[in-house]
């Protein structure tokens, strides 16, 4: 798992949710009080959590075995979290096969391969 998974997915999921909050394209959704409104920002905002692990994973290799361990625990909970939002997607042209895989089966493929 590196930081070039989470940045794909990240930015696959971005693609789809911020014409959602575009007021050029008319729409008034995501700036009201509306649930609806309310419902994008807090997605929004949970993609935006789940997907600040670069840090994170920049530490690991440093980091103490426990610490490494809870590190780990943590990507695979971002991973999980910003998968779970791209599968809504799962049909989109643009949505790839990693974006259904879990953290473990992307350990051993490499972004840069995949």
């Amino acid at each position: 798992m590196d930081v070039q998974h989470f940045e794909r997915i990240t930015a696959f999921i971005e693609a789809r949710l911020t014409p959602l909050f575009d007021a050029e394209t008319g729409s008034e959704r995501g700036f009201a009080m509306d649930d609806t409104s309310r419902a994008l920002r807090a997605l929004r905002n949970s993609v935006l959590e789940a997907s600040a692990v670069k840090g994170l994973i920049a530490t690991r290799e440093t980091a103490e075995p426990l610490v490494r361990k809870v590190i780990d625990q943590s990507v695979e909970h971002h991973w999980d979290v910003l998968r779970g939002i791209a599968r809504q997607w799962e049909d989109h042209a643009d949505f790839r096969k990693e974006f259904k895989r879990h953290a473990w089966e992307l350990d051993a493929a490499p972004a840069a391969s995949a």
